[in-house]
């Protein structure tokens, strides 16, 4: 088991949109340690490049798709400057070309504006080190066959991220901390294709609460030495709030908050 070579396998397999047999199926003993030694090695060969982090995704938040892809915790990545789209006036288009099996998730991003360290989990506390909240949509995608894998699989395979796009961002005052608490909970999420519904989520569905999704990540980097913690300026989505969709060029979708103040839905149109 060559962590080096695993790692340049699946660089291989995102530049060209293709896919690799299952790691664990290869090598029984490919855990999470492993996993994360590849992620690790992943984002030496992604900056030595010239590529920039800017954040991090979290996913498998969301419990309710657990049964779906076989996972058993929440997995993590870093996203980067060439992974990151910012919507104009609630829309964007986005080329799918160089992915292998996309689908698209409704989420809720942060930007922190001081870091955050493992051992805080009170929302609100949590909220104070956030400078705004976003609608965004992540597209993930898999390289392995027919969305099959393991955990570990996942988390050395980007963490199944491909692109972010960022909605208009809401700045948070500290007066509406409290109330917004108990809102990103509580708010509602449709996403639509082509104008019909397709799928309905809440934003509880991210470990509990957004917030605590970036409690969760704090936690996990911090026994991960290998990594960065959680640094101001980072854009930071916290899982999907419905089912991950398949999506495919020509169509278009939307995304409808409800319940949340100051952050309004996305439209992403897909090209070839």
């Amino acid at each position: 088991m060559d962590i080096r070579v695993i790692a340049r396998e699946l660089l291989n397999a995102l530049e060209q949109g293709g896919t690799i047999p299952s790691i664990v199926e290869r090598n029984p003993r490919f855990g999470w340690e492993q996993g994360y030694a590849v992620a690790a090695e992943i984002l030496r060969l992604r900056r030595a490049r010239g590529e920039k982090t800017v954040g991090r995704k979290i996913g498998f938040t969301n419990r309710n798709i657990w049964p779906e892809y076989g996972a058993t915790a929440p997995i993590w990545a870093h996203v980067y400057d060439r992974t990151v789209v910012v919507a104009e006036r609630h829309r964007a288009t986005i080329s799918l070309k160089g992915s292998a099996r996309p689908r698209l998730e409704p989420e809720i991003a942060f930007k922190l504006k001081s870091p955050l360290p493992a051992g805080i989990t009170d929302t609100a506390r949590i909220l104070e080190r956030i400078e705004w909240v976003a609608p965004s949509f992540e597209i993930v995608d898999c390289h392995f066959d027919d969305w099959k894998f393991h955990s570990a699989d996942s988390a050395a395979d980007f963490a199944l991220h491909w692109r972010l796009v960022v909605g208009t961002p809401h700045r948070l005052r500290a007066q509406e901390i409290p109330t917004l608490a108990t809102q990103l909970r509580d708010c509602r999420v449709t996403l639509q294709r082509n104008g019909e519904v397709r799928d309905r989520g809440v934003g509880a569905n991210a470990l509990g609460h957004p917030a605590s999704a970036l409690a969760h990540l704090a936690e996990v980097l911090s026994r991960q030495p290998q990594f960065e913690p959680l640094a101001a300026g980072e854009i930071i989505t916290t899982g999907t709030l419905t089912a991950a969709l398949p999506v495919r060029p020509g169509e278009t979708w939307s995304s409808v908050y409800e319940g949340l103040p100051g952050v309004t839905g996305l439209t992403l149109a897909f090209a070839d």
